[in-house]
């Protein structure tokens, strides 16, 4: 599940322009190999003008107005929102993908009847900390209530839900089922369902949907970091997810919403896109979205994932890695910043790695928490409470103490995503 058919398509037309040019003629038994070659350096210097053959095509739930506006007539709108819920604007090439207005605004602008905004996990506007609770209040633009849904009030009340007709959903989400915004999905839809009220999903794509890795949660270890029976990396779009929710009936007492996915166009699961506004405070840039999944293992451990620095989630350290053990040469001090005010060893040297240039994965990457584990001298202190939650299974941890290889836990995984990838495939929208 690779970039396929699309990724293959472009770099052919690519060789072929290159070998056009060129009078040299090689022997048919070293061309395979050239091509291969070829296609790997194409692959890490092409991204960016591959990103722009397919943002030309690319048509965002939030962008089809047309297709929306017509449900919205003369109905009384809640939105649940954060920073990245934007409709782009159609500009010049030197500025597409860079102009934007956000989803309220433009509703308020088209006379939509918006009453209020919901807001996830960071805020509405996207400033707050991991973990940290988010507060009620009013948007001092538009002047609307928001009601945070984190903290104590993950599910919207049925006051909160009161005088409405139609709750709009629309959050860029990043595929890794620690992500809380799939929970938030969950409570509004169940929410929704229970006050009779329909949920419109504006749908965006998922950086991470080209692959499925990890364990599968059990339900025992049920948290809002974990809901559902799926693996970490669960390769679906929130339009997707939210039909797969509805589909195995994991709303309370088995209810269903009744939802609208506005899908996509010219979106497949291949799709390269990068996100042109950071999810969250601590997802700067595409290379910290694509390592989020193998890195947020570490959040359950005494070892940083870089929060406190300008490189969250694309480096990891301790003071307590052995640096004889593994070449643990890059050091960096977390200090409080934005998204983090109180960052995991403040103030103190930290040794581990910068993958900040690292390959793009399409996997889990296992080997940096199994060395970093290794490489601790304490290991009684390595795991916290927390690292089952975000496993969603005890079996990892017993697996990384136990001396496992990478290769020997994931083939403990393969039964496992075979039978969710059979049952995603039912609420898939795109290829």
């Amino acid at each position: 599940m690779r970039f396929n058919v699309f990724k293959n398509t472009v770099l052919l037309f690519v060789l072929v322009l290159i070998s056009c040019g060129s009078k040299a003629k090689s022997e048919a038994s070293s061309s395979n190999m050239e091509v291969m070659a070829k296609n790997e350096i194409l692959l890490q210097g092409q991204q960016d003008s591959i990103q722009q053959i397919i943002s030309k095509e690319l048509i965002l739930g939030a962008n089809q107005t047309e297709a929306y506006l017509p449900l919205l007539n003369g109905k009384r709108v809640g939105i649940v929102a954060n920073q990245t819920s934007v409709v782009f604007k159609e500009t010049s090439k030197k500025t597409k993908g860079k102009s934007y207005t956000h989803l309220v605004d433009s509703l308020i602008a088209l006379k939509v009847d918006v009453k209020k905004v919901f807001a996830p996990e960071h805020g509405f506007r996207g400033t707050a900390d991991a973990g940290e609770v988010v507060k009620d209040g009013i948007d001092t633009k538009t002047g609307l209530p928001i009601v945070s849904l984190y903290g104590k009030n993950k599910k919207p009340s049925a006051e909160q839900l009161k005088g409405l007709d139609l709750v709009i959903f629309d959050i860029q989400d990043v595929g890794a089922r620690f992500y809380t915004y799939i929970s938030s999905l969950h409570y509004v839809m169940e929410a929704c369902a229970e006050a009779n009220i329909p949920v419109l999903i504006l749908d965006r794509p998922n950086p991470n949907g080209h692959y499925i890795d990890g364990p599968i949660l059990e339900m025992e270890h049920k948290s809002f970091v974990g809901m559902h029976p799926i693996p970490v990396v669960h390769g679906m779009t929130i339009g997707e997810y939210a039909k797969m929710i509805n589909g195995e009936k994991w709303l309370e007492n088995n209810i269903q919403c009744d939802i609208t996915v506005i899908a996509m166009k010219n979106y497949t699961h291949d799709t390269v896109y990068q996100l042109p506004i950071k999810p969250s405070p601590n997802l700067p840039n595409a290379k910290s979205i694509n390592l989020y999944p193998s890195l947020c293992f570490f959040e359950g451990t005494n070892v940083s994932a870089g929060r406190g620095t300008d490189k969250q989630f694309q480096i990891f350290g301790s003071p307590f890695l052995d640096t004889k053990m593994f070449p643990y040469t890059y050091t960096f001090t977390p200090k409080p910043n934005e998204g983090s005010k109180y960052p995991k060893h403040e103030n103190k040297v930290c040794y581990g790695m910068d993958l900040s240039t690292s390959k793009y994965l399409s996997r889990l990457d296992l080997n940096y928490i199994i060395e970093a584990y290794q490489a601790t001298e304490n290991k009684e202190t390595f795991f916290n409470n927390f690292f089952t939650k975000l496993a969603g299974t005890r079996e990892l941890q017993k697996q990384i103490e136990s001396k496992h290889t990478a290769y020997e836990i994931k083939k403990t995984w393969v039964r496992g995503l075979a039978t969710y990838d059979a049952m995603r495939q039912a609420y898939l929208l795109y290829k």
